[in-house]
C-alpha cells in the first residue's frame, strides 16, 4: 500500500500543493459535496478542515453546477465570461491573482523577454498554472520547476512591464485601477 493511500500516514502540505490536489480531484472526479471531497483528500493523506476546504474552493472559484445527467457537482470554471460581467470578473481575477502572488512570490526579476519568479519549494508549478489561467496579454507561456517559474513574454519591454505588474500584485500594493504601464499590456 502506498503512503498516499495509507490512512495512518499524514503528510504536511503547502497551501499551493493542497490547492493543486483539490483542483485535480475536482477535474477528475464528480464531487457532489464538501464531505465527499474531504473523504477523498483524507484517503490521499491530506487532512483538511471543512472551513479550510470551503476557503480553498472559493479561491479556486469552484461552484456547484447541474450536469447534463442532473447531478449537482462542483466544477472549476475554465473560461472567463466575455459579456457585460467581464470587467467585474477581471477585477475579481486580478484580486485573486494578487492574493495568490502575495502568498507565493519570494522574488521577481526580468532579463530580456523573460521574467523569473522564485517561490517556496513546491509552489512553482501551482503558481505557473495560476499564471497560465490568468489574462496576461503579453505572456507567451510559463515553465515551472520546484521553486522557480519562468515566464516568456513577447519582448523585453513586455517582460519589464509584466515583472512590475507581478511585483506590484505580489506586494499587494494595488491601486484602484491598472497603472499606465499595465494599461499598455
Amino acid at each position: 500500500m502506498s503512503d498516499a493511500t495509507d490512512p495512518a500516514v499524514r503528510r504536511p502540505m503547502t497551501k499551493a500543493a493542497r490547492l493543486s490536489v483539490i483542483e485535480e480531484a475536482l477535474l477528475s472526479h464528480v464531487i457532489t459535496s464538501q464531505q465527499q471531497l474531504l473523504g477523498l483528500l483524507s484517503a490521499q493523506g491530506l487532512d483538511v478542515t471543512q472551513s479550510t476546504l470551503s476557503r480553498d474552493l472559493d479561491e479556486l472559484h469552484a461552484v456547484k453546477t447541474r450536469k447534463a445527467d442532473g447531478t449537482v457537482a462542483y466544477e472549476i470554471p475554465i473560461a472567463v465570461s466575455h459579456d457585460g460581467a467581464a470587467e467585474q470578473q477581471s477585477a475579481r481575477d486580478e484580486q485573486q491573482l494578487s492574493k495568490t502572488l502575495t502568498g507565493l512570490v519570494i522574488s521577481v526579476a526580468a532579463a530580456g523577454n523573460i521574467v523569473v519568479l522564485h517561490t517556496p519549494s513546491g509552489a512553482a508549478q501551482y503558481l505557473g498554472s495560476v499564471l497560465d489561467k490568468s489574462a496576461l496579454d503579453s505572456v507567451l507561456g510559463t515553465i515551472a520547476g520546484d521553486d522557480t517559474v519562468m515566464i516568456v513574454t513577447r519582448d523585453a519591454d513586455a517582460a519589464a512591464k509584466t515583472a512590475r505588474r507581478l511585483l506590484r500584485l505580489a506586494s499587494d500594493q494595488r491601486s484602484a485601477g491598472p497603472s499606465d504601464a499595465d494599461a499598455q499590456d
